[in-house]
């Protein structure tokens, strides 16, 4: 059985085989100038004050363009010796923009929440001009045409959504993003009579870095933790991703893939908290960072399943691997939340077996025999009622949102008992990560500035078990209520020594950073 993203893909391929015997028409641009204008715009980003400012992320941002433009440099010699002909053709194919369009929203909705988000983009679109450059050159070295379209949006925006590095170390971040333009290249198998890439593009960059920092113990020159920890402050998250999921789902027909991973998650999550009373992850049943993988990264068209059967049992199995994932890292003393991203690529070398066991399957059983009376349309909008069914179960039961994540909201209505025990699970270490202790403390804080004698008594515990360093460090990477905190407690003598010299610094950076109450502290300070 072919799926109606199969058919798509076929015409697809005969309109650009259709070319191939052709003639090409010269575009507006020489072919070869195409890139020297995407090193160009790459090259633009250097001006801004957040890269110019900043001698390591401007090396990261030089390096880069001088290996683009020796890489065009040498493409040219060829072109010239060889006489090929280069050329290139615009070509809109849909899912790449309206993924573009969907994590486009995402970050606009989790921007709102956490100012790091908007101070990324002009990176993330950097990444986008070092990609089309890349990809170009990549594609002309190897063969003649090249498809111009929105490719390397979506791939880029999906890897940002996961996984970056701190401006000392975005070198790494080009390289990343290098790695899956190579891998899309180069690492390709036949597939239903084509030759195409065997691993989503994000996936496996993101999988080969998280392998790589954890090997190296260096999660934290990343925003790895911190991305997954703020994905869960929009407060209607899970809606939207719901939402723009639903959108994809009606296009492409990847709606069983999302269905059969939350499925398996609701029953485990039930289960388990049945059993023993807890909630297994510690933010909530399905972290919003989990859910949004579900709906936007796991299923890609090009590398999951075709059929029916193998689409459940592919997404059944990332659910199943999040949840083992979770548990091996957390053992392990591990940052947990990799668990998402570790079992993509993994799964992309199961879709022709799945597809393959899918067929056999059909041919042996017929159940219903739905696909033949209603088509792959209906049956995909049949799939969608299903999931909406399911999500509506799991919002209005509180499965989504549960455990911590309810704490987590309570506190931001400024119920102080939420704050401390939303506190204390996070820095018991639950989470395993630094942001943990840092959003903890943070809570914590919070509780005892409402007047909690309880959390003025944890605060205290707190920082004099190396809770300051916590702050410090937190403050010095940007976080805004972490330098409020190095200064408060400092003035109140909070698990150290009163010294209120030395919260003057952390004061005059929270309050230059708009925080209200580090000005007014900062004001009674210096009376």
């Amino acid at each position: 059985m072919q799926t109606r993203q199969t058919r798509s893909e076929r015409r697809l391929a005969a309109r650009v085989a259709a070319k191939d015997g052709t003639p090409e028409k010269p575009g507006p641009i020489p072919p070869l100038g195409l890139p020297l204008i995407a090193i160009l715009v790459f090259a633009a980003f250097c001006v801004l004050p957040q890269v110019n400012s900043q001698p390591a992320l401007l090396a990261s941002f030089g390096f880069t363009a001088a290996v683009l433009a020796i890489f065009l440099f040498f493409l040219r010699a060829n072109v010239r010796r060889t006489g090929r002909v280069l050329s290139y053709q615009f070509l809109a194919v849909r899912v790449h923009y309206v993924q573009l369009v969907m994590h486009s929203c995402i970050f606009a909705y989790w921007g709102l929440y956490w100012d790091e988000v908007y101070r990324h983009i002009p990176l993330i679109l950097a990444q986008v001009a070092f990609v089309y450059a890349l990809d170009m050159m990549v594609c002309w070295s190897r063969r003649d045409k090249w498809m111009l379209g929105f490719g390397p949006f979506p791939i880029v925006f999906s890897t940002n959504l996961f996984l970056w590095f701190h401006d000392d170390w975005f070198w790494l971040q080009f390289l990343m993003i290098a790695t899956f333009v190579l891998c899309k290249e180069f690492v390709r198998w036949n597939r239903d009579g084509r030759r195409v890439h065997i691993f989503n593009p994000s996936g496996i960059a993101l999988f080969l870095f998280s392998i790589g920092l954890l090997v190296a113990h260096a999660t934290n020159i990343s925003w790895g933790a911190e991305i997954a920890g703020t994905m869960q402050r929009p407060p209607q998250i899970y809606i939207e991703i719901f939402v723009l999921g639903l959108i994809v789902q009606s296009l492409f027909s990847v709606t069983l893939v999302t269905l059969s991973a939350a499925f398996v998650m609701y029953v485990f999550g039930t289960a388990f908290t049945h059993a023993t009373g807890e909630y297994y992850f510690i933010d909530s049943n399905i972290h919003a960072a989990v859910f949004l993988g579900m709906h936007l990264l796991v299923t890609d068209p090009s590398t999951s399943p075709r059929r029916m059967t193998g689409k459940i049992i592919f997404g059944g199995l990332y659910g199943a691997a999040v949840i083992a994932l979770y548990a091996v890292l957390q053992k392990y003393h591990a940052p947990q939340f990799y668990d998402k991203l570790l079992c993509v690529p993994i799964l992309n070398l199961m879709v022709r077996g799945l597809d393959h066991g899918s067929d056999a399957f059909s041919t042996r059983f017929h159940p219903l025999n739905l696909l033949k009376r209603w088509g792959p349309r209906k049956l995909n909008f049949l799939h969608m009622a299903i999931w909406t069914a399911l999500f509506g179960v799991m919002l209005s039961t509180g499965f989504l949102g549960r455990g911590n994540s309810e704490f987590q909201v309570e506190c931001e209505n400024n119920n102080a008992a939420s704050c401390l025990a939303y506190g204390k699970t996070m820095i018991s270490g639950q989470g395993g990560e630094a942001v943990s202790k840092v959003r903890g403390g943070e809570a914590i804080g919070r509780a005892c500035n409402l007047g909690l004698a309880e959390g003025c008594q944890a605060l205290s515990g707190f920082i004099r078990n190396g809770g300051l360093d916590v702050f410090k460090n937190s403050c010095s990477e940007g976080e805004t209520v972490a330098c409020f905190l190095s200064g408060w407690v400092q003035t109140k003598g909070l698990g150290v020594t009163r010294n209120e010299s030395a919260a003057i610094p952390f004061y005059e950076k929270a309050c230059s950073r708009g925080f209200g109450p580090a000005c007014e502290a900062l004001n009674q300070i210096k009376r």
